[in-house]
């Protein structure tokens, strides 16, 4: 997947400003730029608008028994961002990308109670590779040349399902821990069908984690399967075209999927 960079460290400034004490140390998810310092995790953010309404939906989200979620955190100044960082709380746990079935649930869960939020409009704004890879996928910009690629597009039809705002990343983005629900963090937000964050889930763990090709023919519930699933799988191969890493050897990853997508029934 997507490969990550060195972070800076946040200043202590930063630390200061969202209450955060102990030794800072860096995080392992998070593509590598999240410090942990005490009960506070800090990360840089991109979009300000985006960090920011994130944070007053997590802030006030009812969470149940299917999920919970790391509580944002204001700065001193009762900002959601300080000097481009923002700020949750640490939540323990692991994320584990086998359990697929158990993070499928949660992103149902969680997408449950977002239904209700109207479109933000820094989703129709970006135009990094995922947003891009996002609307190819759906059929809204030009595919890169690529004959699999073109292959899975040509069996997508209509999906009529209503679109919301989703979590597009979320399988290793699950934190389980004994005696709490699975913690959704990292939200990605993308608008379309809620099924969509289940079938990219389920198509990561069966391009990088091992998960039965056979496996794929389960679909959690969720009307469209097949569809949403040969999308989630245009959207990640998309995404590594854009950022140039498609080769060879991603093509022999991805081909089994595409196949095993293919034979599956509407």
């Amino acid at each position: 997947m997507v490969g990550t960079k060195p972070s800076v460290m946040p200043t202590p400034a930063v630390f200061a400003a969202f209450g955060a004490a102990g030794t800072p140390e860096r995080m392992a998810g998070g593509r590598g730029l999240t410090w942990r310092s005490g009960q506070i995790v800090v990360r840089p953010i991109e979009d300000p608008e985006e960090a920011a309404w994130k944070s007053q939906v997590l802030a006030v989200i009812d969470s149940s028994e299917g999920f919970t979620v790391p509580r944002p955190i204001r700065d001193d100044r009762g900002n959601w961002v300080h000097d481009g960082w923002q700020a949750t709380e640490w939540i323990p746990g692991v994320a584990d990308e086998t359990r697929v079935g158990d993070i499928v649930g949660a992103g149902e869960a969680f997408h449950r109670a977002i239904a209700g939020l109207p479109r933000p409009s820094f989703i129709a704004a970006s135009n990094d590779p995922w947003s891009q890879a996002d609307r190819i996928a759906w059929g809204e910009a030009t595919l890169p040349a690529d004959e699999l690629l073109e292959l899975l597009v040509a069996e997508c039809r209509l999906v009529n399902a209503p679109s919301q705002v989703i979590h597009g990343d979320l399988l290793g983005n699950v934190l389980f821990a004994e005696g709490r629900p699975p913690a959704v963090i990292d939200w990605a937000p993308y608008w379309r069908p809620p099924g969509l964050g289940a079938a990219i889930a389920v198509v990561d763990a069966a391009c990088w984690h091992g998960h039965s090709l056979d496996a794929l023919a389960d679909n959690h519930g969720i009307p469209q399967w097949r569809q949403l699933l040969l999308r989630a799988l245009v959207f990640r191969m998309t995404t590594l075209h854009l950022f140039g890493y498609w080769d060879d050897a991603q093509a022999d990853r991805h081909k089994p999927v595409a196949a095993a997508i293919a034979t599956l029934t509407e």
